[in-house]
């Protein structure tokens, strides 16, 4: 490489879900807002060559970048923290880096030689960090690695690190993110699951730089010298990550006990001028916030046996509170489990309490009858709604039954046998889903969508009426709106306001702003787009709204 970069490992110990991509994420910002060139990648210890095919309720929300890979959702994390457009090189898994080794191997790639799980995997890995420091022209890339400390499925990324750190030890840095629990009944917090995280990162060849202690508070200063002793990293190396109500708080935080210069002073940098505190701004901003939005999501993927998986839709979650932000309120968002009115239709009337209704994407046919019901609630009420990839499909089909008329009206992914195939398979899917090529198939990543003047969609995009915009959103979808029901749609009220450019595709669809405050249907996902410091303009426009219906009717 053309110059010296430097490459931050954070790894996790104790336990997972710790928030490694809120850590790696907020030590991006910290950097680049102090001027320099950073970027992230994420490497997952899964054999799935992407996220596509895993479970939301398992794994969480499936997050898509520009150019069409569906990734983690620490990637998302990456770009909202970052403000930057992430693209495939940000995100390795297990799966690619053996695909990519055995066809190289079966191209001849390396020259007859024996093709061994160790050096070859590392090398491969090592080859895909340094791709994305020359990509996007990074000083520093930050590299969090899945998983914990001690597990079989990520040691091969710990020694691609441990080679990287021996090639130039100047040059790679080691942070532990580990776990201090409280346990109830002892009333004090307790190291030694650090220290074993310690060791185990020692057993791999590798010693912690610093190591970040999670924890419901402030590590005090006994527990910061019992780590240092016990797991050989200087006192002040340790720094203190407790538990936050806000995530964007935690750069500053980190800032607080100058994180960012102690990262520098090891790598043997000199501080640049901060170039931006935009994001100390928002964040201070957001403590002084009075007005409160109650929204209410809708979903199926929100129940993972007793417990509440937010995670499944972590961007839409984000993009609310970068919008209530902007609109000056706080977000009260609340988990609805779409199956709920299917067992109990009555408990629909609880809907007219919130301020706004969001129904994020998704698939398949549990608690579809809920969500429609949900959909004519918002749609009847004047609820501020809008409807996500599958959320704006429902909608097409909530319109087709109960205003067009069109009683059978389905979408075929449900309902093969309708009469009114509404929504229908994209014409390229026809052949993948018989031949059962699902992963990587969909319609993915960032396409052009034409908006129509004197739309919702046109004033919240470009703050005005009319004139030729053309929008860029990202997609995740096998369905879309069958173009032979337009006319009968149209007829009935339903407004087209976004299409490809070619005319074939239908992105956007909203009702008139005389017959509803704000209904809009959005075939793409603009939550992965959405920023603190940039919100998206449908979650700004839907929330604007919110506002303005919550302030009429007092």
């Amino acid at each position: 490489m053309s110059k010296r970069v430097k490459f931050i490992f954070v790894v996790g110990g104790v336990i997972s879900g710790l928030g490694k991509g809120i850590t790696a994420a907020s030590i991006g910002r910290l950097l680049q807002d102090g001027g320099w060139k950073v970027s992230n990648i994420k490497i997952d210890a899964y054999v799935n060559v992407d996220a596509g095919t895993m479970n939301p309720t398992e794994h969480g929300e499936v997050f898509v970048t520009e150019d069409g890979l569906e990734t983690d959702q620490d990637i998302g994390n990456y770009e909202r923290f970052l403000g930057q457009t992430l693209s495939r090189v940000n995100y390795a898994t297990t799966g690619q880096i053996y695909k990519s080794v055995i066809e190289r191997e079966r191209n001849l790639g390396y020259g007859g030689k024996c093709v061994e799980v160790v050096p070859h995997i590392p090398l491969e890995t090592i080859s895909r960090i340094k791709q994305v420091a020359e990509k996007d022209r990074a000083e520093i890339v930050i590299i969090e690695i899945g998983g914990t400390v001690g597990e079989y499925q990520n040691i091969l990324f710990l020694e691609a690190g441990r080679m990287m750190k021996l090639e130039n030890p100047q040059d790679v840095m080691f942070i532990l993110l580990s776990y201090l629990p409280t346990p109830k009944n002892l009333g004090e917090m307790k190291t030694k699951p650090t220290q074993n995280a310690a060791r185990a990162l020692n057993a791999a060849g590798i010693q912690a730089d610093f190591i970040l202690g999670r924890a419901e508070k402030t590590l005090d200063e006994p527990r910061k010298e019992k780590i240092s002793i016990l797991c050989n990293v200087g006192r002040e190396d340790i720094i203190a990550a407790p538990d936050v109500a806000n995530i964007y708080q935690i750069p500053l935080n980190f800032k607080k006990e100058k994180f960012d210069q102690k990262i520098l002073k090891k790598f043997g940098l000199k501080p640049k001028p901060q170039v931006s505190n935009d994001w100390e701004k928002l964040i201070n901003s957001t403590r002084k916030l009075k007005k409160t939005l109650k929204i209410g999501m809708v979903g199926k993927y929100f129940s993972s046996g007793k417990f509440t998986f937010s995670d499944s839709y972590h961007s839409v979650i984000e993009a609310v509170k970068h919008a209530a932000w902007a609109n000056q309120a706080n977000p009260e968002m609340e988990w609805i489990n779409s199956g709920l009115y299917e067992k109990h239709p009555e408990q629909i009337e609880e809907l007219a309490k919130y301020d706004a209704i969001i129904v994020p994407g998704g698939f398949g046919s549990r608690g579809v009858q809920g969500i429609l019901s949900a959909i004519r609630f918002a749609r009847e009420r004047q609820i501020p709604y809008l409807g996500i990839c599958y959320g704006m499909q429902l909608a097409v089909v909530e319109f087709a039954c109960n205003v067009c008329g069109l009683k059978d009206a389905h979408t075929t992914e449900i309902n093969h046998q309708t009469s009114h195939p509404v929504i229908s398979l994209l014409d390229e899917q026809i052949c993948r889903i018989e031949q059962k090529s699902y992963g990587g198939t969909m319609r993915l990543g960032a396409y052009p969508c034409r908006v129509k003047d004197n739309t919702v969609a046109h004033i919240a995009y470009s703050g005005k009426i009319s004139g030729d915009l053309t929008i860029q959103e990202r997609h995740r979808h096998r369905y879309e709106l069958n173009n032979q029901y337009l006319a009968v749609m149209e007829k009935a009220g339903l407004v087209i306001s976004g299409v490809s450019p070619d005319g074939k595709l239908v992105e956007i669809i909203e009702l008139p702003k005389e017959q509803h405050p704000f209904f809009v249907g959005a075939q793409f996902h603009p939550e992965f787009k959405s920023q603190p410091l940039a919100p998206h303009p449908l979650f700004r426009e839907l929330l604007k709204t919110a506002c303005q219906r919550q302030k009429s009717s007092r």
